[in-house]
């Protein structure tokens, strides 16, 4: 097997947006994961490095942002958090917000899109094992979608999952004909991601693509805690922020 092309390297690093006696909220930039995994290719990740940043090896992710996406990721610095942080997941009790750059104006203004995502499974149109789509016998798969702007032949969406399924934003965006910006998978060229497996992230790739990454930001998360309500908001990320505003005015 060839080494893959080094993926490039972030510009950014995670900074804590709230601190509680319990947990974490920290911005994770794209281009880190979340937590270490084996690879062909080395990558920072945002528990390793708060762990070192922080001194407390306690620190764990109750759930993870993918490596391209940016935006609020929350730790918990306790096994007792983690716990209670299991269980907020589990119940639903966790809110999530996101903002996405698309291709393409929807002629709606709020949209609730409720349609079963599973494997399309490898086979005709599709090469990508990994990728999802809305299929009569998937797992039920809620999204309300709301259009924040739109701008030359774009839209900034919010998106808020009311499940947690696999590529769920990306792969409700692209059944409703707004790819995502950047996507390599769910994009209006999903022979690209094929391409960077091969060579990585190439210059080239990335002016093809518009982005370096996709053009998903986890802008808000929610959730009960010690009877009160935790908010904790971040805003879009700097690389979505300057592509956003390098378009030209009107739809």
């Amino acid at each position: 097997m060839t080494a893959r092309a080094p993926l490039l390297p972030p510009t950014e690093k995670p900074r804590i947006i709230l601190e509680h006696p319990d947990f974490f909220v920290v911005h994770k930039p794209a281009l880190w994961l979340t937590h270490p995994v084996r690879a062909r290719v080395d990558v920072p990740d945002l528990l390793t490095f708060m762990q070192r940043e922080t001194g407390e090896a306690d620190l764990a992710p109750p759930h993870r942002l993918d490596r391209e996406t940016s935006g609020a990721q929350v730790l918990s610095r306790d096994r007792e958090a983690a716990q209670r942080f299991f269980t907020l997941f589990k119940t639903h009790l966790v809110g999530k917000t996101y903002l996405a750059l698309v291709h393409g104006s929807p002629d709606w203004e709020r949209r609730t899109l409720d349609a079963p995502l599973g494997d399309l499974g490898l086979g005709g149109a599709n090469r990508i094992a990994i990728r999802q789509g809305v299929v009569p016998d998937g797992r039920p798969a809620v999204t309300d979608f709301r259009v924040v702007a739109r701008r030359a032949g774009h839209a900034l969406i919010e998106a808020y999952p009311r499940s947690g399924r696999l590529h769920q934003i990306r792969a409700h965006l692209s059944h409703l004909g707004l790819p995502m910006v950047g996507d390599k998978i769910y994009g209006r060229d999903p022979g690209v991601f094929l391409r960077f497996m091969e060579e990585g992230q190439t210059p080239e790739l990335t002016a093809r693509l518009g982005l370096a990454r996709q053009a998903l930001h986890a802008a808000r998360v929610a959730f009960p805690w010690a009877g009160a309500q935790v908010v904790a908001e971040v805003p879009l990320a700097p690389d979505l922020q300057a592509y956003w505003d390098a378009l030209p005015e009107g739809v």
